[in-house]
């Protein structure tokens, strides 16, 4: 293994944790912003629902935009612009500045998730073994250290812009330093595209499982993260204060399963390791939804980390065994799935809630993570093998991202 190699690990498993820093800051602020711009509730669904369509969009793009520059030049460019979007919001006082802001990082995050996810598949390829749950631990450790610093802000009654500037004062020079060691590793993909008969092209009916998956893990996560603290305190009878620790404690527990969750590829194989899972998570959804009280239901959602956490990465890390010459293109598209369970989860369960019960609804998203179970040789066959069984020899093409594009 290279040095290159292993210092692009390095680097972008820091562009990951970030980002997951980036983005709990932001979301775990929403009822701030609200305060801070004087938006209607009713207007406020309009501005959540415009970043993940505008991601969705520049996903679109950056499969195009990738065909003439690396994916690690996308990504040098569009973490600090997702950085600065980020103080932008916390630095306006009119709504049309939050919605310049506000759009400005849907746009950044959409090229920023699709070109950070291209540049681990393809140097999982590089490595020939998993590595890329790795990275999305680094991702949920920031998502903690950011909704730990947020929680500070509110604490502390600090704005927006003074929670901010330090996170984007440190993190921004850090991620552009961290850039120069990027690498775009392409493996073998000539060879594999003659094995595979792929041709470099992707075949949507193949690719739609992987699509579905995604978009029902989201569903899933979006649950945790907009209603459980509403969940706990109106369903199962909570205090306000005890309310908050259930999603902290899914945080911590996507972090403990991506931690060891390479370890579980690489000695079960990645279908084995979806099929636990998905079995994990939907047991937390069961959980949650027949808890008798607040504990029982934490535990719901201490299995729903430790499940859904795996499906995600694993699910990118398919699109790119599946599509070895054109994994670029096939994560783009892969990661608008992302945005369509984010976009669709949260009111999906709040109007069956509104219209049903609230157990009720949590039975849906673990009907649809269940479907997982029926995709699941979609992952691959055999065991860990990202690189075709004989990876190391033909880890070629791997070089620092200022190489050229």
């Amino acid at each position: 293994m290279t040095g290159a190699m292993r210092w692009g690990r390095r680097a972008l498993g820091f562009s990951f944790f970030a980002q997951g820093a980036a983005f709990a800051l932001l979301v775990t602020r929403i009822p701030a912003i609200q305060d801070q711009y004087g938006i209607s509730d009713g207007l406020l669904p309009v501005f959540l629902a415009a970043v993940p369509i505008l991601a969705g969009v520049s996903s679109v793009g950056t499969e195009q935009l990738v065909k003439r520059v690396r994916p690690s030049r996308v990504l040098r460019w569009a973490q600090p612009v997702v950085l600065l979007a980020l103080l932008g919001v916390g630095a306006g006082d009119t709504m049309v500045e939050v919605a310049v802001a506000l759009g400005a990082f849907g746009l950044a995050v959409g090229a920023l998730d699709a070109s950070m996810n291209m540049l681990g598949v393809s140097l999982q390829r590089a490595y020939g073994r998993s590595i890329m749950l790795g990275f999305h631990a680094a991702y949920s450790l920031g998502g903690i250290v950011g909704a730990s610093l947020a929680w500070a802000g509110a604490h502390w009654d600090l704005t927006l812009f003074v929670s901010y500037l330090p996170v984007a004062a440190v993190l921004l020079p850090l991620c552009l330093v961290a850039s120069r060691w990027y690498v775009d590793a392409r493996v073998g993909a000539v060879e594999d595209q003659a094995e595979q008969g792929q041709g470099g092209g992707i075949v949507f009916k193949m690719l739609l499982p992987l699509c579905l998956v995604m978009a029902f893990a989201y569903i899933g996560d979006s649950t945790v993260s907009n209603w459980s603290a509403k969940y706990l305190q109106d369903v199962l009878g909570s205090s306000e204060q005890l309310s908050t620790v259930p999603y902290n404690v899914y945080m911590v527990m996507t972090l403990v399963g991506r931690a060891v969750g390479d370890v579980g590829v690489r000695r079960f194989g990645p279908v084995t390791v979806v099929r636990a899972g998905t079995v994990i998570a939907a047991a937390g959804f069961g959980v949650v939804a027949v808890a008798p009280g607040a504990w029982v239901g934490m535990l719901g959602f201490t299995l729903l980390g430790l499940g859904l956490c795996v499906i995600v990465p694993q699910t990118f890390a398919a699109a790119g065994r599946l599509f070895p010459g054109a994994s670029d293109a096939a994560v783009a598209r892969l990661n608008i799935f992302n945005y369509v369970g984010f976009l669709v989860g949260s009111p999906l369960v709040g109007a069956l809630g509104d219209a049903w019960s609230y157990r009720g609804a949590m039975l849906v998203p673990m009907a649809l993570v269940l479907v997982t179970l029926v995709y699941a040789p979609s992952f691959g066959k055999g065991g860990d093998r990202y690189g075709g069984g004989h990876e190391r020899p033909r880890a070629v093409d791997v070089g620092p991202s200022g190489s050229g594009v």
